[in-house]
């Protein structure tokens, strides 16, 4: 065996230690529940003011490292969770097969916090004009292209500016499963886009003659208001709380908190939070049915 000085031992000690340490910390950097990196979280534009609040609360209170975010909407939160990149998803639509086809190892668990509904909302002129509600095959003649001008809906001589949920939204998805029975059968169509609840308000505010599909808690009936749906009994059914637990209103859809596998560490401390008294009180205070309401 070779006769090395101690010095060269030590070295070659120290350099396998700091190996072992750094391929550790690789194998550490996917966001587990117990790796001590911040709670990750993403998804739906709609489920997210009620977590947001909850991670400023559970922040201060806490001490927990929580990072919130809403890239891709439902299908954003459905995907990194299934990536692995989060703990939590937020999805205001429910797991499909091909999502669990798409990510085989992820084992997707909804938590259900509240529930909301989707409107077809207009802007100030629309409503004003007139129209305050729309039947099934009117809303599918503007998605179609049949219709294209409010008249032909006894409001005022002016050309229907549609804006378009971004696909993979579970906003848009609502609204496609009641228009088409499956959002698979819904055409394609070129309208411009929209992706979150507040571009979506923005947009139809500022546009005269505007329409789009968005969360009926931001629908405020100051600057975008909801339309009443229009029923094959000749009901007129507009997104109230009681329309939504009743399900008379066509569109309502639950909100869910996923996780992969039953949850842990900080992400159990969120989904008990937004579970219990306090944070179902945020559900109610950024416009949704709470659990509780649903059982009136």
């Amino acid at each position: 065996m070779p006769n090395f000085p101690l010095s060269v031992f030590r070295i070659c000690t120290l350099t396998a230690i700091l190996l072992s340490s750094s391929c550790s910390d690789n194998s550490n950097r996917r966001p587990g529940p117990d790796s001590g990196l911040p709670l990750k979280i993403n998804g739906s534009t709609t489920v997210n003011p009620p977590v947001a609040e909850a991670a400023e609360i559970l922040r201060s209170r806490e001490g927990l490292q929580i990072q919130v975010d809403t890239q891709g909407g439902s299908s954003g939160g459905i995907s990194t969770l299934g990536e692995g990149l989060v703990q939590l998803g937020m999805a205001s639509r429910a797991i499909r097969a091909e999502d669990r086809a798409k990510f085989p190892d992820c084992d997707f668990r909804e938590i259900r916090i509240g529930e909301d509904a989707v409107a077809l909302i207009v802007s100030r002129d629309v409503w004003e004009s007139g129209v305050t509600s729309i039947s099934k095959s009117e809303m599918k003649g503007i998605y179609e292209g049949s219709i294209t001008n409010w008249n032909q809906l006894g409001g005022e001589d002016r050309k229907i500016a549609f804006f378009n949920k971004e696909p993979g939204r579970g906003t848009w998805e609502v609204f496609a499963n009641w228009a088409y029975g499956d959002h698979h059968k819904s055409p394609q169509v070129s309208f411009p886009e929209v992706g979150g609840n507040e571009e979506t308000r923005n947009k139809v505010s500022t546009t005269r003659g505007a329409i789009s599909q968005l969360s009926s808690s931001w629908a405020d009936n100051e600057s975008v208001f909801a339309l009443g749906i229009e029923t094959e009994t000749d009901e007129t059914v507009f997104p109230t709380g009681a329309n939504i637990v009743s399900r008379a209103y066509p569109m309502s859809r639950p909100l869910h908190l996923l996780t992969n596998g039953d949850p842990v560490g900080s992400a159990k401390v969120m989904i008990d939070f937004i579970l219990g008294e306090e944070g179902q009180q945020l559900v109610r205070k950024h416009g949704y049915l709470a659990l509780a309401d649903l059982e009136e």
